[in-house]
Formats: structure tokens, sequence, C-alpha cells
């Protein structure tokens, strides 16, 4: 499952003098930054969690492509997630996080596989985002590899109101990657589509974070009944019920279509091509926004500060009294103040 680099060479600063220069500018001497064997240097991201996790870690994958041009960049993560960073040109590679034998890296002094083993060797710097709070998962990494290993956090602390793509950028200040950006920029082939198409998410990871499903009804009426759009309703295996009883008859379905578990890559294509995104608190709402997509945001009680999507075009809709509150005489007008004329 894992590649191991054939015919190495030992790494010197003339033949990664981008690794040279990052040693230098954070004051480390260049062999404590790196000292494995390798052709050039290499670079793995390490990143559990969700998609809306791995969306908002989106532009730290972005900085460390940045500043380091030259190297190879790979992501070790849920690979049907992972495949987005890849579609997008961010990455060079990305590895299943799922491999049976990577169970030894978390228990202390474990016994680890070869095939990992080898894996982890190639890499000059690791940058972690893994719940490891005791440390066993890194210092079993050290027993292998040699490089650089930079611990980020698995998730905010919601009590700092920091912005979670902030959080996730400042451990990269240990390799003098400073006022990144800290917007997550996607971008994909899109797919050909349905002109004038709308996305909307009905769905969500938890029902409190969810609009009243009479509401989304009522709301796809009026945009059948007001508008010439094209409707896309977009979600997972868990809200396929809830898909198949807003596509329904009455919603006239020459316009109305349904994406249902689609692997992200093509998703995220299919969704890059629609004029507007309408969701809740979700993965595939951070998506829509990543993608550069106009997107109104149905927010229930999560901490905005932290969660929020980044998107220049994002509009937040929420009432003080619940997300239930929220009529859909408001959402549909401020659907209508981004949609293009």
């Amino acid at each position: 499952m894992y590649a191991t680099l054939a015919g190495p060479e030992a790494l010197t600063a003339r033949n990664a003098p981008w690794l040279e220069t990052a040693a230098l500018r954070v004051g480390f001497g260049f062999s404590s930054l790196c000292s494995v064997n390798a052709t050039k240097g290499k670079i793995l991201v390490i990143r559990g969690g969700a998609i809306g996790d791995f969306i908002l870690t989106l532009p730290a994958i972005a900085a460390l492509r940045r500043q380091f041009p030259e190297a190879h960049l790979e992501v070790l993560g849920y690979q049907p997630i992972t495949q987005l960073a890849l579609a997008g040109g961010l990455v060079d590679r990305v590895q299943p996080i799922e491999a049976r034998g990577l169970a030894g890296f978390f228990a202390r002094n474990g016994e680890l596989a070869p095939d990992l083993v080898d894996y982890f060797s190639e890499f000059d710097l690791i940058v972690s985002y893994l719940y490891d709070p005791d440390e066993i998962f890194r210092s079993n990494v050290g027993r292998c590899c040699h490089g650089r290993f930079v611990v980020g956090p698995h998730r905010p602390d919601e009590t700092e109101k920091i912005h979670a793509t902030k959080v996730y950028l400042k451990p990269l200040e240990r390799l003098a990657v400073f006022e990144a950006d800290a917007v997550p920029r996607l971008s994909v082939n899109s797919q050909p589509s349905t002109l004038n198409q709308l996305a909307l998410h009905p769905g969500s990871g938890s029902e409190r974070k969810n609009w009243p499903e009479e509401k989304w009804a009522e709301l796809l009426r009026r945009l059948v009944n007001s508008t010439d759009l094209n409707l896309l309703l977009v979600g997972g295996e868990a809200e396929g019920e809830r898909l198949r009883r807003l596509a329904t008859p009455a919603l006239a379905p020459p316009r109305v279509s349904v994406a249902q578990s689609l692997p992200l890559d093509d998703l995220a294509a299919r969704l890059q091509s629609c004029v507007a995104f309408v969701g809740h608190d979700s993965g595939i709402t951070h998506l829509a926004s990543a993608l550069g997509l106009p997107t109104l945001v149905l927010w229930a009680d999560t901490i905005e500060e932290v969660w929020r999507p980044q998107g220049h075009g994002v509009v937040i809709l929420k009432e003080s009294s619940g997300l239930e509150a929220l009529s859909v005489e408001r959402v549909a007008n401020e659907l209508t103040k981004m949609l293009p004329v």
C-alpha cells in the first residue's frame, strides 16, 4: 500500500535548499530539521476528522505548498476526503489513514508495521493534526523517522474564540510560515451541468443543526414557482429519505435533481458549476465556500467565531430563538440578494 523510495541518496543542503532556508529562518540547524535519506524534500501532513475539519486545514496545506514549492507534499488521512486536496492540485499524493498497521503507532512502544516504518522514514517534515495527548504516536514515528515533527491541534479550543483556520495555521510559524491566507480555497475541474443551477444541502452531521424539513420544502416550492432556477439537492446516505421526500413530483422533477453520496471530488466538480449554495453548518457547506460559491448558511448554535465558513461570499443567517424560528421568507429574500441578476 505504501511505496518505498528506491535508490535513496543522502539529503543535503545542496539538493534540498528549501529545507536549509527554512532551517535558518526558524533557527534550527539543517541537520536538526531533517536528516533522513531521500532524493528530494518530502512533507507529510496527517489529518483525521470529518469533511469540515479537513476543509478548514486546507489553508495550512496551501501555505506549505507555497513555502516549499519544490517539495513533494503528501496527505495521510481519510482518502474519500483527502481526494479533494489532490483534485484541487494542493498535494502530490494522498494515502489512507485507515491502514490496519497504523494501530501499532498508537500503542506505547508498539510493534510497528515494517511497510509503515519505511513509509514514515521517507519524510523530511511531518505535520500532524492527530489527537495524540500523550505523544505516543509522535514517539513511535520518531523511532523510524528522523525528520522534523510539528504537532498541530486536533481541534481548536473554542473558549479562545479564534477561528479554526488560524488555529491550524499557527504551528507552521515554527517553519517561518507567517501571515498565510486563512481562507480555504479549492478549485477543481467542473463538470458540465444544467445552467442556472442552485445547490441546496438540507442536512448536516447533526439534527440540531438542521432547519426543519417542512421549511426546506416550502423554500423549494417558492424557488420553483418564482424563479427559473434549476435545483440540485445534495446529501449523503443518511439524508437519502429526506432528499427523496423533498424531490417529489410536486416540485417539478425536471428542474429538481438529486446528487446523493457522490465521491467528494465529483461532488465538488458538480458544485463548482452552480451559481450559489444553501446549507447548514456542515462539511459540505465548507466545501461550497472553499469552491468560491456564494454561500448562504442557516446557522444553529455552533460558535460562529470558530467554525463559520471563511469564504468571502458567505452569508450567515440565524435566529436568537433558534434555527427552527428562521422564516422561509427571510431565507428566500437573502438568497435573492446573492443570486446573479
